[in-house]
């Protein structure tokens, strides 16, 4: 499979500027004249992240792919830029889908088209070993007092208004490994991020930090997670969520995610992005 993904020059991961990313057309239309799909993503593991060849890894990669490949496209391309970087990128033409595991919110729904979900996630915080403030949902961070460290364009900023945190105790820094040197260093006391980044960072951390007691979690910090297109692709995620429909908990799917820690318990039931847009 990763023959098949062209690497990007390091010039052009982060700024996304040459003349044929900023192409116009649509998708289908891009298909169509020869050129790449290009699958834009962050580096953030074990999500989407880029290999030590600049092949795209992680599960959401490994799921994009799979999809495409059953539709027939093998011409694929990895784009990595930041995190926040990942709607704007999109809609400015520098890639043509975000694979980076977005949850669909609203915020979202209203700036580009998901595919129908193809994960249910929920949140997580990173605390220093023994979680001394015993901080394992977003009310206790309000009561607290906490300083709470998460990602520029994370849901979790969203999440900390609605539990009670104050403004002026979010901070937002970009990406995972920020977060990380934050809580290490004593500047957070708490680091939001989702589950299975929490789990890759405490494992990074070498027994710095552990991820909190995610039962303490209330049920909407669930999530469910969409692929990310161009609302004027709408042709192409018509035909993405019918070959999705087929892909989605099959052996095949199963057995590219299951190495990056996706599992059965990670499928999304019934929920409809629709609905998740009005949820979020």
């Amino acid at each position: 499979m990763k023959p098949i993904l062209k690497t990007v020059a390091a010039a052009g991961l982060t700024l996304g500027v040459s003349a044929t990313a900023l192409m116009a057309g649509t998708l289908s239309d891009r298909i169509a004249n020869g050129d790449p799909i290009r699958i834009g993503f962050a580096n953030e593991v074990p999500w989407a992240y880029p290999g030590e060849d600049g092949a795209a890894e992680g599960f959401v990669n490994a799921y994009v792919i799979g999809v495409l490949e059953t539709m027939g496209y093998d011409n694929i391309e990895p784009v990595v830029t930041e995190w926040g970087g990942l709607i704007p990128g999109l809609n400015a033409g520098r890639f043509d889908i975000v694979t980076g595991g977005m949850y669909i919110l609203g915020s979202r729904c209203e700036n580009m088209t998901f595919s129908e979900p193809m994960a249910k996630v929920g949140d997580a915080f990173i605390v220093p070993a023994g979680n001394p403030k015993d901080l394992n949902n977003y009310e206790q961070l309000a009561e607290k007092d906490a300083i709470f460290v998460t990602g520029a364009g994370y849901n979790q900023i969203e999440a900390a208004e609605r539990g009670g945190v104050d403004d002026d105790k979010v901070m937002t820094v970009p990406g995972p490994t920020e977060i990380l040197a934050a809580v290490r260093a004593g500047r957070a006391d708490a680091g939001g991020v989702t589950y299975f980044t929490a789990l890759n960072l405490a494992e990074q951390s070498g027994g710095d930090v552990e991820v909190s007691d995610v039962s303490q979690l209330p049920d909407w910090t669930q999530n469910w997670v969409g692929i990310g297109f161009r609302d004027e692709d709408a042709d192409f995620v018509e035909k993405f969520n019918a070959a999705q429909a087929e892909y989605l908990g099959s052996d095949a799917m199963m057995g590219a995610v299951s190495a990056y820690g996706y599992s059965t318990g990670n499928l999304p039931g019934e929920m409809k992005t629709a609905d998740a847009c009005a949820m979020k």
